[in-house]
């Protein structure tokens, strides 16, 4: 039965009995898209279908899901491939005891199994491969780990898959493999594609000397231009960031894109730019930038005490959210925020840098970014070259950017979350210590997700595996542990915890500058989705 269900308000999840139900159905998706849909994103049993709520309301769209007719006959193969594996896995021995079998025989059935790409997700270049050997059906680990070493083979649920590069993640982890998941440098970039069929083969040596890493460690470009900014100090994480790279679902590649949007639109329509182009995104302040070539730079997002460095004379006070021009030579220096978290620095012209995948975006968590960043922070002594202030397309806005007060830690703040689309995983007093409980702001956050704290977790009422499934930004996933995580732009594209809510687009960039400390206080607002429940096929879930 199709149910079709809450996901945020600019996303529906349609949900088939089973992962061959959802390929069917994101099959027929693709190929005659419903009106208004933007992006989907097929997983084991469910398909996330983003929409345009200017385009498509939310009843509309979901009717028209419900009637859908799924892809008959065979469904599309893609080529095969041999993946190399160190069978080394720090949970291996963890994995024989929960089948029942020896780590031996783990290894030997893992190489027998012939396996196919399901669908793609999490991360650019990470496939869901389901195989034809029984014995694999693994739980995740009850809490992820913050890092796993990128080619690691993990397993969980029913399905394998390869960690394309460093990132946290839950999967039971049992060898390593040499091979390039992903590269930009290739076409197509991700070695894994849906309907590929894999097989793994045992290495008996280490054949480990990765290249991955060799161009990020490189500087961000050879300067060529007559105009550039130095990175003199980068203050907590200093980032590139635009408006993000929507529409690559297929490559298992997030958005990603500026944690506070407004912000971004802010400082670049103070310097005469596109209000999307891309910028510095500065956590936390405490960075200077020196400048080569006059430009002109606004600041706006977090307020942070900044001026202008001389070597001629004393520092001259920027204001917030103004044009400001700097000479050859000079610095702009932010102190820490006062308040919120990021500040946006944008320079007149714009940032002069080749785009990964259509995009300036730095995604911390994917790897994905301009230049030969590859997604990192910037550091001390990278140059990013700059297009300079003729190339800038409007005249400058002489009139500062007006923006509401953000908070600091110790505030409270409200952010408005539709329920959905796995608040039925939760007992009703789940639900309720969501929304009556406050909830802090920890500082393991990050651009992936806000990582919150509560006296009291939420209560599960299903304790099993939820099969993975897409995330939009603004998601609330909770893990085993009940403290829910709040995902940002860089969230993984799919994930295995459930998730009980997401907050409304209008309020992410609100959420995207929550420093640590400040604590939250969740408000449910109804879904205009009409209940469609009682239906022949479909189930409208939400508040």
């Amino acid at each position: 039965m199709r149910r079709v269900l809450i996901a945020s308000d600019r996303a529906l999840l349609v949900e088939e009995d089973d992962l061959e139900g959802a390929m069917r159905l994101h099959a027929a998706l693709v190929a005659a898209p419903p009106t208004g849909v933007v992006e989907l994103v097929p997983a084991a049993r469910t398909v996330l279908v983003r929409f345009d709520p200017t385009l498509v309301d939310e009843a509309t769209l979901a009717k028209e899901l419900a009637r859908v007719e799924p892809v008959h006959g065979g469904l599309p193969t893609a080529g095969s491939v041999t993946i190399g594996v160190r069978y080394d896995g720090q949970d291996l021995d963890e994995v024989a005891d929960l089948l029942g079998v020896s780590a031996e025989e783990v290894v030997a059935r893992h190489t027998a199994a012939t396996w196919r790409v399901a669908f793609t997700g999490y991360a650019p270049g990470f496939g869901y491969l389901v195989g034809d050997e029984p014995l694999f059906d693994v739980p995740r680990r009850s809490s992820p780990r913050t890092r796993i070493p990128a080619g690691s083979v993990g397993l969980a649920g029913t399905f394998s898959g390869v960690y394309p590069r460093e990132s946290p993640g839950g999967w039971q982890l049992i060898g390593r493999t040499d091979a390039p998941m992903w590269d930009l440098h290739r076409d197509p970039p991700a070695l894994l594609a849906p309907g590929m069929t894999v097989r793994f083969e045992r290495l008996e040596r280490d054949t480990a000397g990765r290249a991955e890493g060799a161009a990020r460690r490189s500087r961000v470009e050879t300067n060529t231009s007559p105009f550039a900014v130095e990175v003199v100090r980068p203050g907590l994480q200093l980032v590139i960031e635009d408006l993000g790279r929507s529409g690559h679902a297929a490559l298992g590649v997030s958005a990603s894109g500026a944690a506070d949007r407004r912000a971004l639109r802010a400082a670049n329509r103070a310097v005469g730019n596109r209000p999307g182009a891309a910028a510095f995104e500065l956590a936390g302040g405490g960075a200077a930038l020196r400048f080569t070539g006059p430009v002109v730079v606004a600041v706006t997002g977090a307020p942070a005490e900044t001026t202008i460095v001389r070597s001629d004379g004393p520092p001259l006070p920027v204001t917030h959210g103004a044009a400001t021009a700097l000479e050859d030579g000079e610095e702009l220096r932010l102190g820490a925020v006062s308040a919120g978290l990021r500040a946006v620095i944008a320079v007149r012209g714009g940032l002069d840098l080749p785009p990964a995948l259509g995009s300036l975006s730095s995604d911390t968590l994917a790897g994905l970014g301009p230049g030969d960043l590859g997604g990192r922070p910037l550091r001390a002594g990278d140059v990013v070259p700059l297009n300079g202030p003729a190339a800038a397309p409007h005249a400058v806005d002489p009139n500062p950017a007006t923006t509401d007060p953000l908070p600091a830690p110790g505030d409270t703040v409200e952010l408005r979350i539709v329920l959905g689309p796995r608040e039925d995983w939760f007992t009703p007093a789940g639900v309720r210590t969501l929304l009556e409980q406050e909830w802090t702001v920890t500082p393991r956050s990050d651009r992936v997700g806000v990582r919150l704290e509560g006296p009291v977790p939420l209560e599960r009422d299903i304790a099993g595996e939820l099969p993975s499934e897409g995330a939009v930004t603004g998601a609330i996933q909770v893990p085993p542990d009940g403290q829910p995580v709040l995902f940002l732009p860089d969230h993984p594209l799919t994930g295995g915890y459930p998730i009980i809510g997401a907050v409304i687009d209008r309020d992410l960039d609100l959420a995207g500058q929550l420093p640590p400390g400040v604590r939250i206080r969740f408000r449910p607002v109804a879904p205009t989705v009409p209940d469609l429940a009682g239906g022949p096929t479909t189930d409208i879930r939400g508040d």
